[in-house]
């Protein structure tokens, strides 16, 4: 799938973000392995420390729909908004798929197009026995 038509599916994921306190509504689209892709938005909470970013909830979604390897995110606040992921994020995308490609638009509206590893350097990854990975 080309970055712009995953870009086309995370601006649909964007129209449901719940964000009436930021007014920041971010979408992402989750491309895995097998090819599916997974939408997911913010979703902000009065207690802000509770919100979960659109990356996350992408990811968190379809781990918990049985997706553990993934190939690449496009993340979108909107043409004209950069958005790349937070560091929260980076380290959540990069416990699954270190070498994922990850895109997001400039403040001109363009794509950027990153690996993780280059957006999180020296991620942090504990070596679990007997883990499902």
């Amino acid at each position: 799938m080309k970055p712009k038509d995953l870009m086309v599916q995370a601006e649909k994921a964007r129209k449901a973000s719940y964000s009436p306190y930021s007014k920041f509504a971010v979408g992402a689209a989750l491309l895995t392995k097998s090819g599916r892709v997974v939408l997911g938005c913010n979703v902000e909470n009065s207690s802000f420390g509770l919100a979960c970013c659109a990356e996350r909830t992408a990811i968190f979604k379809a781990v918990s729909e049985g997706d553990q390897e993934f190939v690449a995110i496009a993340v979108t606040a909107g043409k004209g908004h950069g958005a790349a992921p937070c560091g929260a994020c980076r380290q959540v995308l990069h416990e699954f798929s270190p070498d994922m490609w990850v895109y997001f638009h400039d403040d001109d509206g363009g794509i950027v197009r990153k690996r993780v590893n280059a957006l999180l350097s020296n991620g942090f990854r504990l070596h679990a026995r007997g883990g499902k990975r």
